[in-house]
């Protein structure tokens, strides 16, 4: 009898997260959701409402300055911090195989704030926004990363 895999699969865009386990005859199902608390606000709930404007020297007319950075790219990189950590915390005995699939971006942040124990057990990553993916379909994507045949 083959042993039982602890795997956590963690599929996640910048605005929601699935963690998803396996059941019996390698089903998955999705066992915790988490959803950013700031992924359906306006770009101006997020931070300022306008960027600041500027007078040129000699000049009369203002001048918009282009803000530094978008509000909705740090607030997905906050969240990609939240599931990291959350990660991190269950690294001591929640998973020991993990999976990650995610957009590039969002993958490489999630990744960045890994501690050693979690980045440990990686076992495969998947730079796929599988997010809305029902948990009946994601064993077709997951299986090839497990080198198992998909049904």
């Amino acid at each position: 009898m083959p042993k039982h895999r602890n795997l956590l699969i963690v599929i996640a865009d910048g605005e929601h997260a699935r963690f998803v386990r396996l059941g019996p005859g390698n089903i998955p199902h999705t066992d915790a959701t988490f959803d950013s608390t700031s992924a359906h606000q306006r770009s101006r709930d997020l931070g300022s409402d306008r960027p600041g404007a500027s007078f040129h020297t000699g000049s009369v007319a203002h001048h918009s300055l282009v803000p530094r950075q978008d509000p909705h790219l740090l607030a997905k990189e906050a969240f990609a911090n939240l599931i990291a950590g959350q990660l991190n915390a269950a690294a001591q005995g929640a998973f020991d195989q993990l999976i990650l699939v995610a957009p590039p971006h969002i993958l490489i942040a999630i990744r960045k704030d890994l501690d050693s124990a979690a980045n440990a057990r990686i076992v495969g990553s998947l730079q796929k926004d599988l997010v809305k993916t029902p948990d009946k379909e994601l064993w077709a994507h997951i299986a090839p990363l497990l080198l198992l045949p998909v049904p």
